[in-house]
């Protein structure tokens, strides 16, 4: 059984006992649960299509860990105007371990 959410914009299809990276979630702690509630789909033996989301249907996820991402580089350049500018950036993430599905 799997199931697509939204979650920070994003469409992510998931199972139980997957780990998830998705953006960071505010007001969440280390070791709690987070339940999703905007569930687009969930397949299986039987599909269940929503409309634009599935009534009654939720994926409860346990938070592992808030953390920084990998630091990308950022590198503006105008020739002839001796313009150049670097500026580093780390995208904040939570990660989350599915624990179920209930539709």
């Amino acid at each position: 059984m799997y199931a697509i959410i939204l979650s920070g914009g994003k469409q992510l299809k998931v199972e139980v006992g997957q780990k998830i990276y998705v953006e960071k979630l505010n007001n969440v702690e280390v070791g709690s649960e987070y339940t999703f509630n905007d569930v687009l789909l969930i397949g299986g033996d039987k599909m269940i299509n929503g409309n634009p989301t599935v009534k009654g249907a939720s994926v409860v996820a346990t938070v592992e860990k808030q953390g920084l991402g990998k630091k990308i580089r950022v590198f503006k350049y105008k020739p002839k105007s001796n313009y150049r500018k670097t500026q580093g950036h780390r995208q904040p993430y939570t990660c989350l371990l599915i624990k179920s599905i209930n539709a």
